[in-house]
C-alpha cells in the first residue's frame, strides 16, 4: 500500500510576523489541555448517543437506558462523565433524576461536528 508522504517546505524560512500573531493569540497550556479533555468526552459514541437523546427532551436514566438498550448503571456512568464536563445537568423530581443538556453550546458543538463530517 502506497502512503503519501507529508508535504514539507523545501527551504527553512521563518515568518516572524505570522509567528508573532500566533504567539499573541495562542491560549495558555492549561486552556489547551482543558479543551483537549473536553473533546475526549465527545470521543465515545455512547456519550454522543446520550447527547442526541437529550437534544430532543429532558429524560430520566430509565428512559435513556430503554431507548439506548443499555443498563441504567452503564447510562449513569456515562452521565457522570458528561456532568463532570459540564455537558449535561440534572434535577430531581420525586424518586427520578432528569437529565438535560447543560446549555446551547453542547448542541452547537455537536451540530458543527455533524456539519463537518457531512461535507463532501
Amino acid at each position: 500500500m502506497y502512503r503519501e508522504e507529508p508535504e514539507c517546505c523545501e527551504t527553512t524560512e521563518i515568518h516572524e510576523d505570522l509567528l508573532k500573531i500566533v504567539k499573541d493569540t495562542m491560549p495558555d497550556e492549561n486552556e489547551l489541555y482543558d479543551l483537549a479533555e473536553l473533546f475526549k468526552v465527545f470521543g465515545d459514541s455512547t456519550r454522543i448517543r446520550i447527547l442526541f437523546v437529550l437534544f430532543e427532551a429532558e429524560v430520566c436514566v430509565c428512559d435513556l437506558a430503554e431507548v439506548l438498550h443499555m443498563t441504567q448503571s452503564a447510562v449513569s456512568h456515562q452521565l457522570k462523565i458528561l456532568k463532570q464536563n459540564k455537558l449535561v445537568k440534572s434535577r430531581r423530581e420525586g424518586k427520578s433524576i432528569f437529565y438535560s443538556l447543560a446549555d446551547d453550546h453542547v448542541k452547537t458543538i455537536i451540530a458543527q461536528g455533524m456539519e463537518h463530517i457531512e461535507e463532501d
